[in-house]
């Protein structure tokens, strides 16, 4: 894939990447309980499904600055760094327990990341040279 497609595709690769990660956290609770039946053994879950935290936090900072490099919108950067980091601190607080966080408030920065994305993709792509067609909102 060249670096013109990894442009052009970068709000879509981040989109997914912040799905897979809202996935993840969904059914991470929801494999546990079910495991916890079948596997006594005191394993609270496999190692590298915790590791997956991170892909997805790399796979959405790469797809966020080629996304951030190429928006027509300042303030789409801005949202967009803003979901990542908040995203970030989160994963990193379930990791560290620096502090008392429900579990459930890592769903609104991966919302806000697919959101962000698919906004950026459909109204902030203009400023590359390709304008689209339709009328813009004011930014």
């Amino acid at each position: 894939m060249n670096v013109l497609q990894l442009t052009t595709k970068s709000d879509i690769i981040g989109a997914s990447a912040s799905a897979l990660c809202l996935i993840h956290c969904v059914a991470t609770p929801l494999l546990f309980v079910a495991q916890a039946g079948l596997v006594g053994d005191g394993e609270s879950h496999p190692e590298w499904w915790g590791t997956l935290d991170f892909i997805f936090l790399f796979i959405s900072l790469l797809a966020i600055w080629w996304s951030g490099k190429n928006t027509s919108k300042t303030w789409m950067r801005i949202a967009l760094w803003a979901s990542w980091s908040v995203l970030f601190f989160v994963v990193l607080n379930e990791k560290l327990s620096i502090i008392a966080l429900a579990e459930q408030i890592i769903y609104i920065p991966a919302i806000a990341l697919i959101f962000f994305h698919l906004y950026n993709r459909k109204y902030c792509q203009c400023g590359r040279g390709d304008c689209c067609t339709e009328e813009l909102p004011d930014s």
